[in-house]
């Protein structure tokens, strides 16, 4: 079986979080929804801000800041 890339704007962010069992706390970190003192951290073991949140690895739950580094990073594992 072969997956595709699923493809989402801003404001359908929040919905794709839910999806994965995710939420966003008062500070705008997005965190386990099941136990929202846990933050959601990314492979390189940084807590995430929504504002800043790219995309989610496919195949894993590794989420992915949308700075340069982290998406050059990215580009790298996936090619």
């Amino acid at each position: 079986m072969k997956f595709g890339n699923l493809v989402f704007d801003e404001s359908s962010k929040e919905e794709v979080l839910k999806m994965f069992g995710k939420a966003v706390d008062d500070e705008g970190y997005i965190v386990e929804e099941e136990n929202t003192n846990q933050r959601v951290l990314t492979a390189r073991g940084e807590e995430i801000h929504f504002d800043e949140w790219a995309g989610v690895v496919q195949g894993s739950e590794a989420f992915v800041k949308s700075d340069a580094f982290s998406l050059i990073e990215l580009a790298k594992r996936i090619n």
